[in-house]
């Protein structure tokens, strides 16, 4: 599950509630429905996440009577309180905590943000627009406007690097590269 939150950037609701039936392996996507704005979507998931989910789909097949994609050894679906507890203890084991003042600690939520922030730092060394593409990452995301999407774009050392890089490219050249 964490992999699968961490690959689509998808709400730990979202996941939790999606079914066998709204994932195309074949085509790559799965179907988000009930979201936070109760509308629908399509998100697109990439290789390694789809083999992620095959093979999850596999270890399942015992269990195929169950429709969701993420249940428990006895078929009940999973809790959030569940998940944000494992991953509490998880976080604890692996000794990931945050060092500086702040109160908070690492959440599952924030695979979230790294999706979005990771995303853009691909786009960047990609030399993709990002004024065309960060309203379709903002629909990814499920969001209602880009003000939400913006609130996940979190400025983290790589992100800094990537567009410094870009805009003194553009500084010295006038373009940028891709464009």
């Amino acid at each position: 599950m964490l992999l699968f939150l961490y690959g689509t950037g998808l709400r730990l609701g979202e996941a939790l509630r999606l079914e066998w039936g709204h994932v195309d392996l074949p085509g790559g996507v799965v179907r988000i429905e009930q979201t936070k704005f109760y509308k629908s979507r399509l998100v697109p998931v990439g290789t390694d996440v789809g083999q992620l989910l095959s093979r999850h789909r596999e270890s399942r097949k015992q269990d195929s009577a169950c429709l969701s994609v993420f249940h428990t050894k006895w078929n009940d679906p999973v809790e959030m309180r569940t998940v944000d507890l494992s991953f509490h203890r998880l976080r604890q084991h692996a000794g990931v905590t945050r060092r500086d003042t702040s109160m908070c600690q690492p959440r599952i939520h924030d695979l979230r943000h790294s999706f979005a922030v990771h995303r853009l730092i691909s786009w960047y060394r990609q030399g993709k627009d990002l004024h065309r593409l960060l309203p379709a990452l903002s629909t990814y995301l499920g969001h209602a406007d880009l003000s939400a999407t913006q609130r996940y774009l979190t400025m983290t050392p790589e992100l800094l690097q990537v567009a410094s890089e870009r805009f003194e490219q553009y500084a010295f050249t006038g373009r940028i590269h891709g464009r």
